[in-house]
């Protein structure tokens, strides 16, 4: 069922139907991706977490990503470190926006994630955010889904004025310098 106004699907038991699915590597990615499981939650977004990898879990990968876009999720967000092959094999294999999420590496501090995110071929398309920017990751997938959800779009003005308030209340105090 779809409410047309807002453009928001539910189930048959009048639940939001999954909108976001968050696809990690590996546990170890869980703290960096938390900041968006937060906002997601925030703006009421119905999301899913799921642990798969591009190298390791290939084939459960893409079957998941197909299951996905039959569910209606309407982003993807792909969070991976050092090769960072997730988000784009992710891309491979849908037309749904994908976000990549670099997530900072050991060896090369992130730099080999956002340039594996960032390189895809002509054709598959991948957003990226900064590296572990989890919560920018997640305002994006709201973006996109406030463009047919009216009720988001409101959110995320409120969400925007709020930090607006936030730095004009600010004051620097020049006995503290």
């Amino acid at each position: 069922m779809i409410d047309k106004k807002l453009g928001v699907r539910y189930d048959t038991h009048g639940v939001r139907a999954m909108e976001v699915a968050i696809i990690m590597g590996s546990k170890s990615d869980l703290p960096v991706v938390k900041p968006a499981i937060e906002v997601l939650k925030d703006f009421e977004v119905p999301f899913e977490v799921k642990i798969l990898s591009a190298h390791r879990t290939p084939e459960e990968l893409v079957q998941y990503v197909k299951e996905a876009e039959r569910k209606g999720v309407k982003v993807f967000i792909a969070a991976a470190g050092g090769a960072a092959h997730l988000p784009g094999v992710v891309a491979a294999h849908t037309l749904v926006p994908v976000i990549g999420l670099p997530v900072m590496s050991k060896d090369l501090s992130g730099l080999d994630s956002i340039l594996s995110i960032a390189q895809m071929p002509e054709g598959i398309p991948v957003a990226s955010v900064g590296i572990n920017r989890a919560k920018n990751a997640a305002l994006l997938a709201i973006q996109i889904l406030s463009m047919k959800d009216g009720g988001l779009l409101e959110k995320l003005r409120a969400f925007r004025e709020a930090q607006k308030k936030r730095v004009l209340s600010s004051e620097v105090n020049l006995d503290e310098l």
